[in-house]
């Protein structure tokens, strides 16, 4: 028979949030690895907070809620904090009871340059990687790099003289008035964003058009994946290979690192192998001179493994800007975006350690 409808208004409930989330639910083996990177930062966080005053939101909560941010691909903070309020799974997740307020957006923009500061950021995606060594899925012999633009949160139009004689000069009227750059020559020495003057104007290729950026850049080790280190940098024209000169710095002797024709010039092949670091580049054989990479390195099997494997490095540049939100940064300055590029690669570290790990092993 049919049920009568009625209107749910129960004041009272007696299951918990714990009951309330599936127990096979793939949020709970993220958590459960959250809960141990956050424990092992806590002194960190002891240092970066007053011993007295009124209390702040726990950092991590607010840790928790910005991976949240990006694993949901939730576009702003005042969107997460929307559905921190009705998502009984994100309440659990960030550690909020059923009747506990959430806290009002500005919260994240007044934490975020404390947590900064302490380079929150990079402590948090080390931690990670320290995880993933503990579980024995690294390697300590072959690696890739690479690097992708990152665009800034800055138009084309922002773009102007540095000693302002363009000013006068806008095309239109009002405070949105546009500009008309067509056929004028533009470069990081004569002109800057007036909204984000640290991103430098770059392009992808020849032929593409240049707008203010930045440049990411990721080291991963090539048995699962992971990545093992990670920074972001001004977008200057050697930012890839001098990112990958000082994360090289770190491998072990007689590791290989894998990386595509832009990394193949004789001066980053030679630091490297001064580096004791095998340098398995892509040759680019149209370069003038001819490539770096000869045939004491390509006469090797684990060069073409090397570079088939290398490809991999990409996987998370797709996705932390498919869901991760990095397409167009939504930060100003070098430490808030890189900040912003840590956290998301982070969160896909975490996402590859539940992945990898097997059922028993929770």
């Amino acid at each position: 028979m049919r049920g009568d409808y009625q209107e749910g208004g129960d004041l009272f409930s007696y299951v918990s949030l714990e009951q309330r989330i599936p127990k096979r639910h793939p949020i709970r083996k993220m958590r459960k690895l959250v809960d141990e990177a956050l424990t092992n930062l806590d002194s960190i966080f002891n240092e970066i907070y007053a011993d007295c005053g009124r209390p702040s939101i726990p950092p991590e909560r607010l840790i928790r809620a910005s991976l949240l941010q990006v694993f949901y691909s939730i576009r702003s903070e005042r969107q997460l904090m929307e559905q921190l309020d009705y998502n009984l799974m994100f309440r659990w997740f960030v550690g909020l009871s059923v009747d506990e307020p959430v806290w009002n957006p500005s919260t994240f923009s007044k934490n975020r340059d404390r947590l900064a500061q302490a380079d929150i950021g990079r402590r948090l995606f080390e931690e990670i990687v320290e995880m993933a060594r503990r579980r024995s899925l690294t390697s300590n012999d072959h690696f890739s790099v690479d690097g992708t633009l990152i665009a800034a949160w800055a138009s084309h139009k922002s773009v102007r003289r540095k000693d302002g004689s363009d000013d006068d000069n806008p095309d239109g009227v009002g405070r949105n008035a546009g500009r008309n750059f067509h056929g004028e020559k533009r470069s990081n020495k004569t002109h800057a964003s007036r909204t984000d003057p640290e991103a430098l104007l770059a392009s992808k290729g020849q032929g593409m058009g240049a707008r203010p950026s930045y440049t990411g850049h990721t080291l991963m080790e090539n048995r699962n994946g992971l990545l093992v280190n990670a920074d972001l940098t001004l977008a200057t024209g050697t930012a890839e290979r001098d990112a990958a000169i000082d994360m090289a710095a770190a491998l072990k002797s007689g590791a290989t690192l894998g990386a595509d024709k832009g990394y193949d010039t004789r001066e980053f092949v030679d630091v490297l192998r001064f580096l004791d670091v095998t340098p398995h580049v892509a040759q680019n054989l149209k370069r003038a001179g001819g490539s770096a990479i000869d045939g004491r390195t390509t006469r090797h099997a684990g060069y073409e493994i090397s570079q088939r494997v290398r490809k991999r490095v990409e996987e998370p540049f797709g996705w932390a800007k498919q869901i991760g939100g990095l397409r167009q940064t939504k930060f100003r300055g070098l430490t808030r975006v890189r900040q912003d590029f840590l956290r998301v690669m982070a969160a896909y570290n975490l996402i590859r350690i539940r992945n990898l790990l097997p059922e028993a092993a929770w």
